[in-house]
């Protein structure tokens, strides 16, 4: 039986809604704005990716929806569509970590770059903090966390570091004490959910729609 999964990826500024058959991508939509239009898009990207590959909504298997950390209000919408969607259709949940998503789109689209001692996708939490998790070769050694950026940061880590995201594109300038790179432009995709997404639905890891909740390590602010 062909396994077919909805994604959608709404922890930061990207509204990017992908479908995969066995693992492999069929289709994605996405857009890229400097402001937040989740709430205006992510229904319709839905509708139009499902319409694009000749689907009906039952023929899906399960959603799958970045679980943060990310902005809170992405986080609400993406997670509350793939929720209504699941109860509807009686399918189950799957939940994958954002910073997981980038560092899968990343080694997918950039082989040339993966010569580094470690990976550190990180994700704008306004002024100099970010979300990041630490990667060598490709696992996670450092789980999702909420950082502090100054020049001495990482300063533990022996070896070449790169940094990728929303939240790295801001630091070009600083003076790190040991050898960072700055991958810049980095935009987050749903596509790279789709073989995380499609182990996990073998794996039968799947979430509980009563209690599952948006990983946002710290509390909602106000501007």
């Amino acid at each position: 039986m062909d396994i077919f999964i909805l994604h959608i990826e709404t922890s930061m500024k990207t509204c990017s809604v992908a479908i995969s058959k066995n693992g492999e991508v069929l289709e994605t939509i996405e857009s890229h704005p400097e402001d937040y239009k989740h709430s205006e898009n992510l229904n319709l990207f839905i509708a139009s990716t499902i319409q694009k590959c000749n689907l009906k909504y039952t023929d899906l298997n399960a959603i799958a929806v970045s679980s943060g950390p990310g902005s809170y209000t992405g986080l609400r919408i993406g997670i509350a569509s793939a929720k209504g969607l699941c109860y509807a259709l009686d399918i189950p949940l799957i939940s994958i970590d954002a910073l997981e998503i980038m560092m899968q789109k990343f080694k997918d689209e950039n082989p040339e770059y993966l010569k580094f001692d470690f990976y550190i996708p990180m994700i704008d939490a306004r002024r100099m903090e970010v979300y990041c998790s630490i990667f060598n070769d490709q696992t996670c050694i450092i789980s999702p966390n909420a950082k502090i950026i100054d020049e001495s940061s990482f300063e533990e880590l022996e070896g070449k570091i790169l940094l990728f995201g929303d939240g790295a594109d801001k630091f070009e300038n600083i003076s790190f004490q040991n050898d960072i790179t700055i991958y810049k432009g980095f935009k987050t995709s749903a596509k790279a959910m789709s073989k995380i997404a499609f182990q996990k639905f073998l794996n039968s890891s799947f979430e509980d729609l009563a209690y599952f909740e948006p990983l946002y390590l710290k509390e909602f602010q106000t501007k």
